[in-house]
């Protein structure tokens, strides 16, 4: 008969660990990655937090800063059903850490017996365990005041019960409230649970939340198409940026262009001798990734252009487009950094049909990978140095997650106050996958969503649904590439329409003008979304002046969002019901309710539109038949209001949007003269 197979000891778990945490929130994949958040936000944290039997629960927040020893903490506090919460306010700029601890009390689980207890003898001898944990609590307490004051309550209530008190002074001893938050200071932690998993919050400043791109092309700045237009010229359109209310102007890539397999007008591959190349074919003879284009000016005049920036209230963003030329230094000098074809060239970048072959890849299987990594990390870091704290990086979805992940993280570690906004119009769950490795800020594919439907369901799923945590919408009705079909056929209300939308629907958005404000709708071919005579291949001369410009326009759009809360935010949207699907509306708001904008927008650029809206009384804080005040920001226009349901018309010839204030209270008498 064969002997029995030795069984391995089960380690056991301390048994005297009678508490569970389970459900902790926020928490993004497990606690793999962190949430991110803004200085000075709040951060609610809830957990469910529970025990066998009847003694009763307590926990707590535990949160530091990734750099501090110790942590910092507060009691959570009961929702119902086992539910906790409490939040802790962040004040730096960095990583922060956060978990929850908690534990079968003794001394409030003695206190909630205590205070049923009706016999006499029952409640002396109740108080005399009392008091001895209550002396417990003291012996924890720090030497000091609470050591004191803890002692002389444990005396008071031994020598009460010792002395036969009656009931109603043992309970008038031992429930003393004032007494009983100092023990809570105090509790007896030693069959605590922490929870397994320590999470973290991204906190960054506050433009990451709250943001306004402006993208130009500095090689156009000298403004009539043929004179190649340098930093100094970029200079003179900071006050035309300003008056339209942009923060951040974000200039595509400004390195040497590559000369070998130059594109020409319109992506041609045949180019003149004039003709000046693609900016995202990045390296030539002058350098690569950490040179500028001569055309353009010195470092110093660069850095000189950011500094009137900054005088200008707006930062210049750079474009990071980790790819090369032919001709860019490092084909020469790394060969192993890129992928060979069949016939021992190197690969160019394509995507089946389109073909990009003034543009090299980098092999992110490369053997010699880590190399690779730190040049790369190089590039921010030398940019960084000259000014620069905002990057929008080119297609980051054709390079390594686990690359994003360690650069964004290396360059945080001195530099929290960087900024990265991620190109990725591609699948979502690479989208996501972004933003959970680091960027701040993604592109969405609101540019392709149009109707109702559409901008309902995407934008609830931005602000509702889990990506919430990580995941900051930023907002495009256009881009250099993109000419979408909406802004060929719709005329000026479509570029109205799309701007408002963008600037009220997302707390970050952008448009790439002067093509924008321009209204600049001539597509390269009929069915597609590449413009014609596109900038991305030569200079382009734009009128500032044009009197059909959309620039005022945008400044007042750009101007409530300025003087507005509840605009600088994407968590505070709500969709409002209105009976026509060629009309959206839509409400956000504050969290105290202190702010509140109500938008409506007539998505038919050519017919005048009208409907009902129903808004949700309660949500905003108002009463059932109460009057209340809208004032269109965009037209200085007042409406009085009452009750839910409401009329609205809007003409797409005067101005398809409604960006209203809501005004709870007329401020004077004379109020009442907007509406006679």
């Amino acid at each position: 008969m064969s002997a029995a197979p030795e069984v391995a000891p089960v380690e056991l778990a301390d048994g005297r660990i009678r508490v569970v945490i389970e459900h902790v929130t926020p928490l993004v994949d497990g606690g793999r990655f962190p949430i991110k958040r803004v200085l000075g936000d709040s951060i609610e944290v809830q957990a469910d937090c529970f025990g066998d039997g009847h003694d009763v629960v307590a926990c707590s927040l535990l949160w530091r800063h990734a750099r501090s020893a110790g942590w910092q903490s507060a009691p959570m506090q009961p929702l119902g059903n086992d539910r906790w919460s409490a939040a802790f306010v962040i004040d730096a700029l960095g990583t922060w850490q956060y978990t929850v601890r908690a534990w079968v009390d003794p001394f409030l689980s003695w206190r909630h017996d205590f205070q049923r207890r009706l016999e006499a003898e029952d409640l002396r001898v109740a108080a005399r365990t009392g008091a001895l944990l209550i002396e417990e609590a003291a012996q924890r307490a720090e030497l000091g005041g609470d050591a004191a004051l803890l002692r002389a309550w444990a005396q008071d209530l031994a020598g009460a019960a010792s002395a036969g008190a009656a009931p109603d002074e043992l309970r008038r001893i031992g429930l003393d409230e004032a007494r009983a938050a100092i023990a809570r200071r105090q509790p007896d932690l030693r069959h605590s649970l922490t929870f397994g998993i320590t999470a973290k919050v991204t906190v960054e400043r506050r433009r990451a939340q709250f943001s306004s791109w402006y993208e130009f092309f500095p090689r156009s700045a000298a403004g009539d198409g043929v004179r190649h237009g340098t930093f100094a010229d970029c200079e003179a359109w900071l006050p035309y940026v300003q008056r339209m209310g942009f923060d951040v102007l974000y200039f595509p890539p400004i390195h040497p262009i590559g000369r070998v397999q130059r594109k020409g007008r319109n992506n041609t591959r045949d180019p003149g001798p004039a003709d000046h190349g693609s900016p995202w074919a990045i390296g030539a003879e002058e350098g690569g990734h950490d040179a500028l284009l001569p055309q353009l000016g010195t470092l110093e005049e660069f850095r000189r252009l950011v500094r009137r920036a900054d005088e200008h209230g707006i930062e210049i963003a750079m474009d990071i487009a980790f790819q090369c030329a032919p001709d860019h230094p490092w084909v020469r000098e790394h060969p192993e950094w890129f992928r060979r074809r069949v016939d021992g060239s190197i690969q160019y970048a394509e995507n089946p049909p389109k073909k990009y072959e003034d543009i090299y890849p980098f092999d992110f299987e490369s053997n010699d990978w880590p190399n690779l990594w730190r040049a790369l990390a190089g590039i921010f870091e030398f940019w960084i140095a000259q000014g620069v704290s905002m990057f929008r990086v080119d297609n980051p979805h054709t390079k390594a997650f686990g690359f994003w992940e360690w650069v964004i993280a290396q360059v945080r570690e001195k530099h929290p106050e960087v900024i990265f906004l991620s190109e990725a119009f591609t699948r979502p769950k690479v989208m996501h996958r972004l933003a959970k490795v680091g960027f701040s800020q993604s592109y969405t594919y609101f540019t392709w969503r149009n109707t109702k439907q559409e901008l309902t369901d995407y934008f609830t799923e931005l602000t509702r649904g889990p990506g919430r945590e990580y995941f900051r919408p930023n907002a495009w009705p256009n881009t250099p590439d993109i000419l979408p079909a909406a802004l060929q056929w719709g005329g000026r209300a479509v570029f109205m329409s799309r701007v408002a939308l963008a600037a009220t629907l997302a707390a970050n958005y952008g448009i790439y003008g002067p093509a924008f404000e321009l209204l600049e709708a001539r597509a390269l071919r009929a069915g597609g979304e590449e413009y014609q005579d596109s900038e991305k291949y030569e200079l382009r001369a734009w009128n500032r002046d044009d009197p059909a410009s959309l620039a005022a326009y945008i400044g007042v759009l750009n101007r409530a969002r300025r003087d507005n809360a509840a605009l600088q935010s994407d968590a505070g949207l709500r969709f409002i019901d209105i009976d026509n699907d060629q009309m959206i509306a839509y409400a956000k708001s504050t969290p105290d309710r202190s702010n509140i904008v109500v938008c409506v927008v007539n998505l038919d650029p050519h017919h005048l539109q009208s409907g009902w809206l129903t808004l949700d009384l309660a949500a905003l804080g108002l009463e059932a038949n109460q009057a209340y005040q809208m004032h269109d920001l965009l037209t200085g226009s007042h409406f009085l209001w009452q009750g839910a349901r409401n009329y609205v018309s809007l003409d797409p010839q005067r101005s398809p949007a409604h960006v209203m204030q809501l005004r709870s209270r007329l401020r004077r008498e004379s109020d009442f003269d907007y509406f006679l």
